[in-house]
């Protein structure tokens, strides 16, 4: 006979267990307990709990809510982005409900609330404790009113906190904090920092007790001295294997800005058969010292592949990949499949477990005693999570020594791969690198971009002189703007905007504009309609970048590209990113007139000179062969200042040798300005502002809005030019988005 109901997995009533739990709290947890009683005593407060990977931050937040708040009926809202995360706190909830805990109770209820959970529909008021994905709860905000009416004090958990400047998860607090008078915000987290520099500042908006917004802190070397975390031990295994040669410069950078290897050298390396039987012929020849490893894999043809090796070597392997379908296998990998591939790795019933973008967060794996790292990576925050998992001490039932095993290929240094050993030894330092491997690190990232520039140089076909004929310091950047922001694929995009002297400013008060440019597109999510986007990509082109300036960086393509990723970085964030300004020091260092006057100077002969710059570029401490990336670039350009420098530098002739039909230019539309006469165009668009501005306003003619943004406003004809007007500073006006839409005119 069919049962009319089931119970469900996910929205449960937890019975408090008589007695004290048998699993002890380390005293690094009592002590993050104590600061957060302390912080307790107040009202509203926002604040942050770090702890290093593997030191147990569930379960100290779980022990103290239940003693702070299930306790005194107060309601607990845990927030996390992953599924893994919210099942792992549920059961923490279960696991430590014990009477010295919560003695005034007898029960409480949770429900878990995702995708792959319970429905917001479902909330139900008399439910305790919620621990919801932010992704559902997004798109149910009103689902929670009904649960916080008469609600006067909540306990709001964001779980890996350094994930929380997110658009997302600031509407659910905002809105939260509307309802509720007292809100007592925690984040949990090992990596405060580290996504990026600026997630300090915003970060920081969001937590803001404590000092540097945490309550309470503690290093990974304290813990390791404490038995809590393993002593950890780094091997790098050689697989002298070459893969620097495959590389283009589009591939370097998609690994350099999205920590993303090209679908076609992954999958290289996935199925480079030497590579993955090195690898599991490292295990097998150190199967006892080694133990249970967690294998981190690059995609999920290598973690099959790696498996099929390990197993024809006798090695029982499991795979747990994020996602379900596997089209080229035909194997449907779910969340329950992975559970139970974890659970026969907790039971040792598998030795090695192969993962991809699974076992990087949140994961609690105690037996772990080695992870072999075979896909590169330039993330920190990556490669902090995964070495993260080895670290489980033996006072915290795992081992004493852990093994950081990194499988290294031969990239001939075209990429800056995060070193594992720097991670641990150097945790406290937001940036682990000494100054110089951060400057080079710097001027890297600006490599990227000048290749292309010193690629265009060296290529006859494309004429350069413009370029070239203005001071080679002017055409080093003055710094960059560093973000990172959740791409269409919900994948992690870095970004960085190389800015000059020329594109300072501009880039100055567009940044200044974005919240009310949102406005005025009426954009409130963190996602923007494509045709949305566009508009406002060509607006922001308009009001703050000229075509007449040397070195133009913000071609079509580029400048259009830029905007975008930091329109969509905004989108999520709301606040400016971080930018950080290169040294004159540094930037002189690059500097070619500077090496190319001290050649004339010298008046150094072709042998002494070679001598000279070939010192120059193999000094170890140079930052020239990380700027130019190519000693041929190298050489063409200092060859470039030499010649200028002595007066000989070709003049060519770029006068076009055609002649057509005559028209003024204030019979062609303003945006035809810019492509036959750049000069005037910005002249041209600088005196109608100009002629517009009212104090440090900028005046609609039509409606009379005001605001200090050029990015808010489009020049409109009086007279539009199909009734006789003409291009002329007597007929152009300044309007506001809205009147120019119902205008209509284009200029």
């Amino acid at each position: 006979m069919e049962e009319n109901s089931i119970q469900s997995e996910n929205a449960k009533t937890v019975r408090i267990k008589q007695g004290k739990n048998n699993r002890s709290l380390y005293p690094h947890q009592i002590e993050a307990i104590k600061a957060l009683d302390n912080i307790d005593k107040g009202e509203s407060f926002s604040t942050m709990v770090v702890l290093p990977t593997g030191a147990g931050k569930t379960a100290t937040a779980v022990n103290w809510l239940l003693s702070a708040a299930v306790n005194k009926n107060k309601k607990i809202l845990w927030l996390a982005h992953r599924h893994l995360l919210l099942e792992q706190a549920a059961d923490a909830f279960s696991f430590y409900a014990h009477s010295d805990r919560v003695i005034n109770r007898q029960s409480f209820k949770y429900r878990i609330i995702s995708g792959q959970h319970d429905s917001p529909i479902h909330i139900k008021s008399d439910d305790d404790v919620l621990i919801a994905s932010k992704d559902s709860l997004i798109r149910n905000l009103d689902k929670l009113d009904n649960w916080l009416k008469g609600v006067n004090e909540l306990y709001v958990v964001v779980d890996e906190a350094h994930h929380a400047t997110a658009r997302s998860y600031r509407r659910i607090l905002d809105h939260i904090k509307d309802k509720i008078h007292n809100v007592k915000t925690i984040g949990l987290t090992a990596t405060p920092f580290r996504t990026s520099e600026q997630e300090h500042g915003l970060l920081g908006q969001i937590f803001r007790n404590g000092e540097n917004g945490m309550v309470y802190k503690i290093d990974l070397d304290t813990l390791i001295k404490r038995g809590i975390l393993s002593t950890p031990e780094f091997e790098g295994q050689e697989t002298q294997i070459e893969f620097g040669n495959e590389l283009g410069l589009n591939a370097i950078k998609s690994i350099e800005r999205l920590d993303t290897i090209p679908d076609d050298i992954a999958d290289y390396i996935a199925n480079n058969g030497k590579r993955n039987r090195f690898i599991a012929e490292t295990y097998t020849k150190n199967r006892e010292k080694y133990g249970q490893t967690l294998v981190f894999a690059l995609n999920r043809i290598h973690a099959f592949a790696l498996r099929k090796v390990f197993e024809e070597l006798g090695v029982k392997a499991g795979v747990i990949v994020s996602g379900t379908g596997l089209e080229f296998t035909g194997i449907d990998i779910s969340d329950a499949e992975n559970e139970r591939q974890i659970e026969a790795y907790r039971k040792g019933e598998i030795q090695v477990l192969i993962n991809v973008n699974i076992l990087t967060e949140g994961a609690d794996l105690p037996k772990t005693q080695t992870v072999f790292l075979t896909r590169p990576t330039i993330s920190v925050v990556l490669m902090t999570q995964m070495i993260g998992r080895a670290l489980r001490g033996e006072q915290a039932g795992g081992t004493k020594d852990a093994y950081i095993v990194s499988f290294i290929d031969n990239w001939d240094d075209k990429i800056a791969w995060v070193n594992p050993k720097s991670i641990i030894l150097e945790e406290e330092k937001e940036f682990n690198d000494k100054d110089y491997e951060y400057k080079k690190r710097n001027i890297r990232i600006i490599s990227i971009e000048k290749l292309e520039e010193f690629a265009r140089i060296v290529n006859e076909a494309v004429d350069t002189t413009q370029l070239e004929s203005i001071d080679f310091i002017k055409r080093v950047p003055v710094g960059m703007y560093i973000f990172t922001f959740i791409d269409e694929n919900n994948m992690e995009h870095n970004h960085q905007i190389l800015v000059y002297d020329n594109s300072k400013q501009c880039y100055d008060e567009l940044i200044k504009s974005l919240h009310d440019l949102f406005v005025e597109f009426g954009v409130k999510e963190e996602t923007i309609e494509p045709e949305t986007l566009e508009k406002m990509i060509a607006q922001c082109k308009f009001a703050y970048f000229g075509e007449n300036m040397i070195p133009f960086y913000g071609s079509e393509k580029v400048i259009s590209r830029d905007i975008e990723y930091l329109l969509k970085y905004f989108a999520q964030k709301e606040s400016a990113p971080l930018f950080i300004s290169f040294e004159e020091d540094d930037r002189q260092k690059v500097n070619l007139s500077t090496i190319a006057k001290d050649i004339i100077d010298k008046d150094m002969r072709l042998l002494e000179r070679k001598a000279h710059t070939d010192a120059l570029w193999n000094d170890e401490k140079s930052l020239l062969c990380v700027y130019f990336g190519n000693k041929y670039f190298f050489d063409q350009q200092l060859n470039t200042e030499i010649i200028k420098q002595l007066g000989d530098y070709p003049v060519c002739d770029n006068t076009d040798n055609t002649i057509g039909e005559e028209k003024k230019l204030e019979d062609l539309p303003l945006y035809k300005w810019q492509k036959h006469a750049p000069k005037k165009y910005d002249e041209m668009k600088a005196l109608i502002f100009s002629k517009a501005k009212k104090g440090s306003d900028y005046v609609c003619a039509n409606c009379g809005k005001t605001s200090p943004y050029k990015g808010l406003f489009q020049i409109d004809h009086k007279t539009p030019m199909d009734k006789g007007g003409k291009t002329v500073a007597e007929n152009l006006q300044l309007l506001c988005r809205t009147c120019n839409l119902k205008k209509g005119d284009k200029v």
